[in-house]
């Protein structure tokens, strides 16, 4: 390996550089903030997700070695201890090995093996400690460059160096040509899953963002490997998963901090907004019920089940708004049973139920059409913050919005008048199934595979119940169907899905078993934390009840064939996003609540209306078997 020793250069010096220039990564001190970043006019400011989830500061200059990332949960053992010993790190071979052991193609030190198989060297600056890493080659190999503080170039295509945000002023001031400047907020000792990130050179003007956030202000640690890269026209590897940095808009640094705040909110808000007007509503509806000896039970399990349908919707009110705890807080516990009431009055019976989901589906609809400049910013979004997902629908809106889907048509279809036929009733669920599946799948809008299988599943089931057709050929093939039309539109139309990205584009079947691995284990992790978890032993215990119970539920649907026929269809959706997702718990308990919400509803819709419910009912008509 070489030692580079850096000098100052004279002006012109290092033209042997163009046309691709110089890129100097400038490791930030902990602490420094997007508004002491944004004071260095030149630089196009952002955030950086520095992991997926809590992970130590030296797997964050690791992944950025590699260009790609995966949870930490799934990495056999912790991180060994790191660290310099002249050219070499200390503790690479378990690094490797450990790396090794995760499913995906992961290759630490693959940046500066790719540039030097371009002719083209990265180096680092002594006494640079940990951030060392990102210049360390696949046999964790250093090249070093001995620099004083002020100078401002090296003998390499990229160095890596403290500087002060004193010295930034002047690094970023010496750039010239397709010089690129990277700087990146130190990671703390503690976990942090945030840094401030700052780019400067020609074509940074704007906040930063990337494909793999499509988030202005937001990229990931894996996407600066990419970047370099394609600056000095050098060929991604495809074991990098990262996308190339880019920036957009005009230079707004207030807007990066407050996306920082934001985010930093989300999670410790879940409780204190979602859970906490919850159990609110569920301990009024309680009240009323027994206060008035059983009077208002139907009335107030009516309004709770309303309640929660309209809660998503509320909380992109709250993501519109970024305000404070408290107002959020009212925001939800408030608007919804408003809107529930205002909807109970308006549209009696199961009017009120499809209306309710119908507004929820499509205010979340529309924001992914439109980009997601909300849903990620919601409560229930997909939490970008944790570095997983950060566009489009997560986990949580999944299981909410897909019985929301498929019991919304139902409760319609089941209000409708005249009655429609069984033929139009099954009709009516496969194009909402298709319609919703595009729009909560494809890649540039909701980008959610699962949703496209779970919406497919409960498609197929519900036409199949209403229709009284049982074709085992048509529940089978539809999901997969449907994953073929959304892979065809993603490449066709350029959606840069995940569907695409870690499937279509696999390596073969190593990879795809590799994908499949990954999300099996995640799944399965995520049963083992919830041992503990009072909510998925409750809905354990509730899927037991309704089992042993189901003739006596479903009987709550009598004469509304094609509600009966959208529930079913949705649990049927709900346990196979459970089996097959990685977060397999949390999807269990919120796709179970929604069907007991809803389930609810139709038992006190039932006790309502003489004769157990509404005089409407399925004209079937002459039915043709195949």
């Amino acid at each position: 390996m070489v030692s580079v020793v850096a000098t100052a250069l004279p002006t012109g010096a290092n033209a042997h550089f163009a046309p691709e220039g110089q890129v100097f990564i400038a490791i930030l001190p902990s602490g420094t903030s997007p508004q002491a970043l944004g004071r260095i006019h030149p630089i196009a400011p952002g955030l950086l997700s520095a992991a997926i989830g809590d992970v130590p500061p030296a797997q964050t200059y690791l992944d950025i070695s590699q260009g790609n990332r995966v949870d930490d949960e799934l990495y056999t053992g912790p991180l060994p201890p790191l660290g310099t010993h002249g050219l070499m790190i200390r503790g690479w071979p378990r690094v490797v090995a450990r790396a090794d052991s995760a499913p995906a193609d992961l290759a630490p030190g693959l940046l500066a093996t790719t540039l030097k198989a371009h002719g083209k060297l990265i180096v680092a600056s002594t006494k640079l400690g940990l951030p060392s890493l990102v210049a360390a080659n696949r046999h964790g190999l250093l090249a070093r460059a001995y620099t004083r503080p002020d100078v401002s170039r090296c003998f390499a295509f990229v160095c890596v160096r403290n500087v002060s945000l004193v010295q930034l002023g002047r690094l970023t001031a010496s750039l010239r040509g397709n010089d690129l400047l990277i700087a990146i907020e130190r990671p703390p000792p503690a976990p942090h899953q945030q840094l401030t990130i700052g780019i400067a050179g020609r074509g940074f003007h704007g906040n930063l963002t990337s494909d793999s956030t499509r988030l202005r202000g937001y990229v990931l640690s894996t996407d600066i490997a990419p970047t370099i890269l394609r600056r000095l026209g050098v060929a991604v590897p495809s074991q990098m998963t990262g996308e190339p940095i880019r920036s957009e808009g005009s230079r707004e640094v207030g807007a990066v901090a407050s996306l920082g705040r934001r985010l930093a909110t989300i999670i410790d808000r879940r409780g204190p907004v979602i859970a906490v007007s919850a159990l609110i509503w569920i301990a009024v509806a309680a009240l009323a019920a027994l206060l008035s000896r059983g009077a208002l039970a139907r009335p107030a399990l009516k309004m709770l089940a309303l309640s929660g349908t309209y809660l998503p919707s509320m909380l992109l009110v709250g993501a519109a708004l970024e305000p404070s705890l408290g107002v959020e807080r009212l925001i939800v516990l408030l608007g919804a049973p408003l809107l529930a009431v205002a909807t109970l009055v308006a549209f009696p019976g199961f009017r009120s139920l499809a209306v309710a989901c119908a507004v929820t589906v499509l205010a979340f609809a529309i924001d992914v059409i439109a980009g997601s400049p909300l849903t990620p910013l919601s409560l229930i979004g997909p939490d970008p913050g944790l570095g997983v997902r950060f566009y489009g629908i997560g986990n949580e809106l999944e299981a909410a919005l897909i019985p929301m889907v498929l019991v919304g048509a139902g409760a319609a279809l089941a209000s409708w008048h005249p009655p429609p036929t069984a033929r139009s009733c099954a009709v009516a669920f496969v194009a909402v199934a298709v319609v919703f599946a595009f729009v909560f799948g494809f890649g540039r809008f909701g980008a959610d595979v699962g949703a496209v299988v779970d919406l497919a599943v409960g498609g197929a089931v519900a036409a199949a119940v209403v229709s009284g057709r049982r074709n085992l050929a048509l529940l089978l093939g539809a999901p997969l169907a449907a994953l073929a039309a959304l892979a065809l539109l993603d490449l066709v139309l350029g959606g840069n899905a995940h569907l695409t990205r870690s499937v279509l584009d696999a390596g073969g079947l190593h990879d795809l078993g590799d994908v499949a691995e990954r999300r099996l284990r995640l799944s399965a992790n995520s049963f083992s934390r919830g041992v503990d978890s009072a909510p998925l032993w409750l809905a354990a215990l509730c899927i037991v009840l309704a089992l042993w119970q189901r003739h006596r539920i479903l009987g709550w649907f009598a004469g509304k064939p094609a509600l009966r026929a959208g529930f079913l269809g949705a649990a049927l959706a709900m346990l196979v996003a459970t089996l097959a997702n990685d977060s397999g718990a949390l999807l269990l308990e919120v796709g179970t609540l929604y069907l007991l919400l809803f389930a609810g509803f139709a038992w006190a819709q039932a006790g309502m209306t003489p004769g157990g419910g509404e005089s409407s009912s399925l004209d079937e008509g002459p039915k043709r078997h195949a």
